[in-house]
């Protein structure tokens, strides 16, 4: 016996939809339409992001306008030739980056090969979040340091994102110097990180084991042949291997003459005289966020961002009494977390208010009046719209 299957009749009479299916018929359109065009509004954005990122060949090819916070001090002069004809035959000039886990030393050493403070620095892991140029000026070359976010497996958007700024880095130097602690044995995070880097084929690679001032010289020796093996067993060709100390200064200058053997011929890419190419109000950030970050508890430290809403000299004020206003916003993710910034009373953020004071007057010469707000943006580094409006 076959089965006849039943198809519907024309002439039968269609079972009539329900007023709720209709609603929902007549919005779906709509509603995709929009969805549509909200995904393209996004991909426009992104490219739009991507244009706006500052590459290594831009910077080859126009050199940036000089900021005051990026300057040196006034007398403090420069070894970079004032001329193209004052430039020797063998001048050098690229990019380096320094990359490795969270809290192994990077943003102390490009300090420390600048001779000045361009990149935060705290005790606590991943204080980087975004990468910092800091430029090193010598008779025979100008070496850029690009100091990025530890690389690590992330839990947050905005990890990824960091990672990301990581990747994109690498591909922009001339050679990258990998960052390894002595006080620390090689782990499975120093290991992905190797890996990562064995897949950049092409860029030179030196390993640069940092903090020997906290280690004696055996286990320095020690950390040096584990760094070694540690390229073998990766597949790793280090161009170098160097011990140093940013805080000591030990072997600081011979990184620098390193890290400069590995750039191509090629005149300043910067004016003399600057020290970094990071925006005024990037900087001033940074540094709140390096006074908040100092005494609080360890889940802080990531949920803290910054952002200056103005920076206004007041207008009231003789020219030779001036008077910066600088307006700032401090975000949590949590109440809980706002009142820890906050403290009783609002002592600590009068704290964090006087340390970023003195280091913002410092770092732009001008008496700063400084006003802080502390906002809860609930979930931040998960929320990729907050994430864009806070600058990631």
């Amino acid at each position: 016996m076959t089965e006849q299957r039943r198809t519907p009749s024309s002439s039968s009479p269609q079972p009539r939809k329900s007023a709720a299916a209709r609603n929902a018929a007549r919005n779906a359109q709509p509603r995709k339409a929009a969805e549509i065009e909200a995904s393209e509004r996004r991909k426009r954005q992104s490219i739009a992001k991507a244009e706006k990122r500052t590459t290594s060949a831009q910077v080859r090819s126009a050199e940036p306008a000089p900021t005051a916070a990026g300057r040196a001090p006034d007398g403090a002069g420069s070894a970079t030739p004032a001329s193209y004809l004052d430039i020797p035959e063998d001048y050098r000039a690229g990019f380096a980056c320094f990359v490795g886990r969270p809290n192994a030393g990077k943003s102390t050493l490009t300090n420390a090969l600048v001779g000045a403070k361009i990149a935060i620095t705290t005790g606590r892991p991943q204080t980087t979040r975004h990468t910092v140029r800091g430029i090193v000026h010598r008779p025979d070359a100008q070496l850029v340091l690009v100091d990025t976010p530890g690389l690590h497996r992330p839990r947050t958007l905005l990890g990824e994102r960091l990672n990301e700024q990581v990747r994109a880095t690498w591909a922009e130097v001339d050679v990258i110097g990998f960052c390894i602690p002595a006080d620390q044995e090689i782990g499975p995070g120093d290991r992905y990180i190797a890996q990562q880097l064995a897949e950049v084929r092409r860029t030179p690679k030196v390993a640069v084991v940092t903090k020997t001032d906290t280690m004696g010289k055996q286990a320095v020796g020690e950390q040096l042949l584990a760094v070694l093996e540690l390229g073998k067993e990766i597949g790793i060709d280090w161009a170098e291997i160097v011990p140093v100390s940013a805080v000591s200064g030990a072997q600081v200058g011979l990184l620098a003459d390193l890290l400069v053997k590995q750039l191509p011929p090629s005149p300043p890419l910067y004016p003399g005289g600057e020290l970094t190419d990071e925006p005024e109000q990037v900087m001033v950030a940074e540094l709140i966020r390096e006074a908040a970050l100092e005494g609080v508890r360890d889940e802080l430290p990531h949920s803290l961002a910054v952002t200056v809403e103005e920076m206004i000299p007041r207008g009231d004020r003789p020219k030779d009494k001036p008077l910066l206003d600088v307006h700032a916003t401090l975000y949590v993710e949590r109440s809980s977390q706002k009142s820890i910034v906050i403290g009783t009373g609002g002592a600590r953020l009068r704290e964090v208010g006087t340390r970023a004071r003195k280091q913002i007057e410092g770092l732009l010469g001008t008496p700063v009046f400084l006003d802080l707000h502390v906002k809860v943006a609930k979930d931040w580094q998960r929320d990729p719209k907050q994430l864009q409006r806070l600058g990631f």
